[in-house]
């Protein structure tokens, strides 16, 4: 037993030196226990391994059946815990009460509550680009109650625009869209800073810019551009969600390689062959596809922030209106690289 133990305490040291979560490491100690009992169960009596190891696999499998007992009671009473009792509602002295009403919905929720409010409150999250992807995971990010949100984009506001980008109104063709999207968010939330830059990401400011937030949500429309964000998310080791939009189906997905994820080259290492990859303007794209990913964009930066619920790290969803099917599938990092297997 001390050995299995020994092995057990150097596997869970190695996973909290790499940051592998504590879900993935008890699932490493798991997968002790069930070999131990598989060797004791295939190999002879006499097996020096399993001589070493108590010599009878009941006694594994009795302690690993106590230890899921314990495991399942704590989890269910923390879960009872926050049926039956409230979280205490620690609020900011300056949140007024039009605050209050407003994230009223949030704060009544357990994974939410009062606290997780104020740090949405205190959070910055990043959006690059205000068109398709970028129109709706602005407006929900601000009606969440994010308290920067900060918007890259060099484009102006076009009538073709106008057919998904819900974020701008008619009025604004011909207006720079930073222009356009915060003046929609300071409508929507006065609560909410709004920091714009209207101009194109490039190399000589991407890190700076990313530095001063907590998570980036990339919705542009071209792989040059999305190299350059991830490259500078993890040089500065902050998260990542991107999308993709085309026609009927639309894609997103969590990068963080600080936290054993891909990064976004892992899972695209080169960019497709223009043919393969046509533009929006080329084959059309259903008007309510964005507002469906985008969404979907906003939902995983908020959790991040709150620490709630299961990123899509190391998955990818995608999302067919036309059929009206989802898929999840996973997604690993690649030991070659450039981005970010030095990590």
């Amino acid at each position: 037993m001390i050995l299995v133990g020994a092995i057990c305490v150097v596997l869970w040291g190695i996973g909290w030196a790499m940051g592998t979560p504590i879900k993935q490491r008890w699932g490493m100690i798991a997968a002790v226990f069930f070999g131990v009992i598989l060797a004791h169960l295939i190999l002879p009596i006499a097996h020096p391994l399993r001589i070493n190891t108590g010599g009878s696999w009941q006694v594994w499998a009795l302690l690993a059946a106590f230890l899921a007992v314990i495991w399942m009671y704590r989890k269910g009473l923390r879960k009872l815990r926050v049926k039956v009792q409230p979280e205490t509602v620690i609020l900011d002295a300056s949140m007024s009460d039009t605050e209050l009403e407003r994230y009223a919905r949030h704060i009544v929720m357990p994974e939410i509550g009062g606290s997780g409010q104020m740090r949405l409150r205190q959070s910055g999250v990043l959006v690059i680009g205000a068109g398709g992807l970028g129109a709706p995971a602005l407006q929900y990010l601000a009606a969440a109650g994010v308290g920067t949100i900060g918007i890259v984009d060099d484009d102006t506001v076009d009538a073709t625009n106008l057919q998904r980008q819900v974020i701008h109104r008619d009025a604004d063709i011909g207006r720079p869209k930073v222009d356009s999207a915060t003046q929609a968010l300071r409508d929507l939330n006065p609560y909410v800073t709004v920091k714009t830059y209207q101009q194109r990401l490039t190399a000589d400011i991407a890190e700076n810019l990313i530095a001063d937030f907590d998570i980036v949500l990339d919705g542009t429309d071209n792989f040059e551009t999305r190299y350059l964000v991830n490259q500078a998310c993890v040089a500065q080791k902050k998260p990542l969600v991107c999308g993709a939009l085309s026609q009927w189906e639309g894609q997103v997905s969590l990068f963080d390689p600080s936290r054993s994820g891909p990064c976004y080259q892992c899972v695209f290492p080169t960019a497709p062959a223009p043919e393969f990859a046509p533009s929006c303007a080329q084959v059309g794209v259903f008007a309510a596809l964005p507002g469906v990913i985008g969404s979907l964009m906003a939902a995983e930066a908020l959790k991040y922030v709150l620490g709630a619920g299961t990123p899509l790290l190391g998955r990818m969803a995608m999302h067919n209106v036309l059929d009206a099917e989802t898929r999840v599938i996973k997604t690993k990092q690649r030991a070659d690289c450039p981005i970010c297997h030095p990590l």
